[in-house]
């Protein structure tokens, strides 16, 4: 009995699924008529109506069907500008960032007096910085806005935009900075510990504000120590005395880090094995 009412509650939700389906089939079927009937109209006005409907609804998608059916009729008309405007927020706000940038780009091209030219430079940029990727991906996207959302603060210098432009570049900067402190931490993992050390002092170099500077440093030390180790014998006293200048170098710039007891570690850790390397080659008859 149980398994009879089971599969008539089954036979049940599936019917309701079907009938779901049906239904939003039924809604496309009419939607496309509805839009290919609008897309005949011959009244260019009326379209804009719809057009300027859809925009305000956030159905950016008709409206953008709309408003690349109507540019021909309004190109040479004062409406044409509000058009490109609108139907380059359409291609943004259905995260076609691409191809927003684009649209951004001709307006300023086409329209470069108006008064919504300021705005239109800051999101062709801000465009860029939304197709940025998370770090472990190719950055090109992130250089490119930080460079175009620095022209722009260059070229607006008093814009009310530059604020938050600055706070993206911050952004940006701080993801590239993971991005190379991921490679460094890379070759360090895999045991290469040479790469590890240039690619630390890089980071170091390239980010000397950065909040994890004495972190930076630390690795730098931590590496060419490894590197030391691993070395032959008759390069290992230059290689440790490397390091022990690292240690040195951490200290003078980094004098109330809380990683500084490592770094002393690594430098009496250091002059121990060129002290025993010393007194190994005094023990060695020539």
């Amino acid at each position: 009995m149980i398994y009879s009412e089971n599969r008539v509650s089954s036979r049940k939700g599936l019917f309701s699924i079907m009938v779901a389906a049906m239904a939003a089939l039924l809604l496309l079927t009419s939607c496309g008529k509805s839009m290919t009937k609008l897309l005949k109209n011959p009244d260019p006005a009326y379209k804009l109506r719809m057009a300027e409907q859809f925009f305000v609804k956030k159905q950016y998608v008709k409206a953008q069907q709309v408003y690349e059916d109507i540019m021909p009729y309004y190109k040479t008309t004062p409406e044409f500008q509000d058009i490109y405007y609108k139907y380059a927020y359409c291609a943004y706000n259905l995260e076609d960032y691409m191809n927003a940038e684009n649209l951004f780009k001709s307006f300023l091209e086409i329209f470069p007096n108006s008064p919504k030219a300021e705005e239109m430079d800051y999101m062709r940029a801000y465009s860029f910085y939304k197709q940025s990727p998370k770090a472990e991906l190719d950055q090109t996207n992130t250089i490119r806005a930080m460079g175009m959302l620095q022209t722009f603060i260059n070229t607006h210098p008093g814009s009310a935009r530059n604020k938050e432009a600055n706070d993206i570049i911050d952004l940006c900067r701080a993801k590239l900075e993971i991005k190379d402190f991921k490679s460094a931490q890379l070759y360090y993992d895999l045991g290469q510990f040479r790469a590890a050390g240039v690619a630390f002092s890089a980071l170091l170099n390239d980010y000397p504000e950065s909040m994890k500077g004495d972190e930076y440093k630390l690795m730098i030390i931590k590496s060419y120590y490894k590197y030391a180790e691993m070395s032959v014998e008759e390069k290992k006293t230059e290689r440790f005395e490397q390091v022990i200048s690292q240690c040195y170098e951490f200290t003078d710039r980094f004098p109330d880090s809380k990683l500084k007891p490592e770094a002393d570690n690594y430098l009496n850790l250091s002059q121990s094995n060129i002290k025993n390397l010393n007194n190994e080659q005094i023990k060695t008859p020539a």
